[in-house]
């Protein structure tokens, strides 16, 4: 047994000062008030006093493209295995030292061969999860079925309509062209590794798509859209359950034209992601959102580009395109194109900007992200949950991280009190 002691715990409810929790295997046995100082002997192998600390759900983020140069579509290095599972993989190498116990590797759109490259990588990734490094979740492919008007960052030519015909961007003389049937073909061959799709509820055929789409059990996101307040609340009906980095790349709110995002405060069965890096969304508008679906209804995403980690100017790739690194991820002709932010720094931000509670920021990055996929037993610290968990100094800066009751990552200067 492994016992974590004098902590402060983060609880769904409260923050339990100066606590003890007692893992046993992948498994949390016990969380109990009080630090055991001596530990027993007789029952544990190691003891980590933690005094001045917090000890957090491990963080989920479903919506990462990159981080520290690394990008989910990329080709492998000369030499190397086949397709990019090397950067998959070392995302989850990397992610932990952020607090990042489980993450959807998340694409642009891209044609047909990468996506195949993609999932297949992320398959090995899943089943051969590198023993210190946090868990790949199935993939969120911010997809080729988007608005062409919001693609923002989005590669157009890779964009396609849903119906025979209907892509934005070709013309039937296209040389070489594929279509929108062949990406849904690749995500047919590749089920269980895809696990959240954004669509334009507005676009012809969307509709259809997201009911089959649901009922192969994937999770369709709203985004990327100038939808209408009923055209996403069709969208709501026909299966959708959570909206793609909510605000951005939408219409705005207007009292008398609500969009997207107004049908998305609305309704109680929508999460929306809210990328909490102080750039894509004002801290008052975030506040807005907490207010309209509480902590439950809302979960932190990070958008990280592989330049996040990276120092200020830094040149990186999002999709193969070039970014730099400012105070987010910006293509050359000036486009935000995702961010530069970490989870821990997400969480950082909520209580100290946005103003919630630690309980209700561990709600945000970890306990919501969990529910909305499914994940039974992850994002909560209480007996029988999973040993996913964060050891953060009063900076809230990550101290440890722990994936099924495993060490993955000690920042190495500063480690126990």
């Amino acid at each position: 047994m492994i016992v974590l002691s004098g902590a402060d715990l983060v609880l769904p409810d409260r923050v339990l000062g100066g606590g003890t929790l007692v893992l046993d295997g992948d498994r949390i046995v016990d969380v109990r008030p009080g630090a055991d100082g001596a530990g027993d002997a007789s029952s544990q192998h190691l003891h980590f006093p933690f005094a001045e600390h917090y000890i957090v759900p491990g963080f989920i983020d479903v919506h990462v493209h990159g981080v520290e140069g690394l990008d989910t579509l990329d080709l492998p290095p000369e030499g190397g295995s086949h397709g990019g599972a090397s950067s998959i993989a070392g995302m989850a190498e990397r992610l932990p030292r952020y607090g990042v116990t489980a993450f959807c590797p998340t694409t642009i759109a891209c044609d047909p061969v990468a996506l195949r490259r993609m999932l297949s990588n992320v398959r090995a990734a899943r089943t051969q999860r590198p023993p210190a490094g946090a868990r790949v979740l199935p993939a969120h492919l911010e997809s080729n079925f988007i608005n062409p008007d919001y693609k923002g960052a989005q590669p157009l030519d890779c964009l396609r309509g849903v119906r025979p015909g209907s892509d934005p961007c070709l013309t039937p003389a296209t040389p070489g062209a594929w279509t929108g049937a062949e990406i849904l073909a690749e995500i047919a061959a590749a089920r269980p590794d895809v696990g959240i799709i954004t669509i334009a509820p507005e676009l012809d055929g969307a509709i259809d798509l997201i009911r089959e789409l649901v009922a192969h059990e994937h999770h369709v996101s709203l985004g990327h859209s100038g939808a209408t307040y009923e055209q996403a609340m069709e969208g709501v009906r026909a299966g959708a359950r959570q909206a793609t980095h909510l605000f951005n790349r939408m219409t705005p709110i207007g009292h008398r034209a609500p969009g997207l995002a107004g049908a998305v405060l609305e309704s109680g069965d929508v999460i929306a992601e809210l990328i909490c890096d102080g750039v894509h969304v004002h801290p008052g508008m975030m506040r807005v959102a907490l207010a309209a679906k509480r902590a439950e209804g809302i979960m932190a995403i990070t958008d990280a580009t592989a330049g996040a980690g990276l120092p200020r100017g830094s040149r990186s790739t999002i999709g193969g395109r070039p970014i730099t690194v400012r105070d987010g991820a910006y293509l050359d002709d000036g486009t935000l194109a995702g961010s530069v932010l970490t989870m821990d720094r997400a969480f950082a931000r909520l209580t100290s900007e946005v103003g919630i509670s630690l309980s209700e920021a561990a709600t945000v990055c970890a306990t919501t992200p969990a529910r909305a996929l499914g994940l039974q037993g992850f994002g909560v610290i209480a007996p029988g949950a999973v040993a996913d968990l964060v050891v953060l100094d009063r900076d809230l800066r990550v101290i440890q991280t722990w994936v099924a009751g495993t060490l993955a990552y000690e920042a190495p200067s500063k480690t126990t009190v």
